[in-house]
C-alpha cells in the first residue's frame, strides 16, 4: 500500500480540503494512518511539490494541489508587470525612455 499515492488522489478528486476532511474520507475508504504517518506523506507530498499544505486555523490544515499556485503565480508576475508599467507610464516625459 503506497500512501503517498492514496493520499494524493483524494487531494486531486477534491483539489483542496482539510485535513480533517481528508483523514475521515480516507477512514471511509478503509484506510487507517497514524497521525505520524499521515503527517510524513503529507511532508513527502509537498516537498515533491505535489501538494501545497497551508494552516488555515490553530489545529487545521487546507492541502492543495500544487498546480493551482503554479498558475496563480503566474498571474501575480503578469499583475506585478502590469502595475509597474503602469507606475512608470504615470510620470510625465518617461514614454519612450524604456
Amino acid at each position: 500500500m503506497n500512501y503517498k499515492d492514496i493520499i494524493f488522489g483524494k487531494v486531486k478528486e477534491d483539489n483542496s480540503l482539510t485535513d480533517k476532511t481528508l483523514i475521515k474520507s480516507l477512514k471511509k475508504e478503509g484506510h487507517e494512518f497514524t497521525e505520524d504517518m499521515f503527517n510524513k506523506t503529507l511532508l513527502d507530498l509537498e516537498i515533491l511539490g505535489l501538494i501545497h499544505v497551508s494552516w488555515i486555523a490553530k489545529d487545521t490544515r487546507k492541502i492543495e494541489i500544487a498546480s493551482q499556485y503554479e498558475e496563480n503565480d503566474e498571474v501575480e508576475l503578469q499583475n506585478k508587470e502590469a502595475l509597474k508599467n503602469d507606475y512608470e507610464a504615470s510620470f510625465p516625459g518617461t514614454e519612450n525612455q524604456t
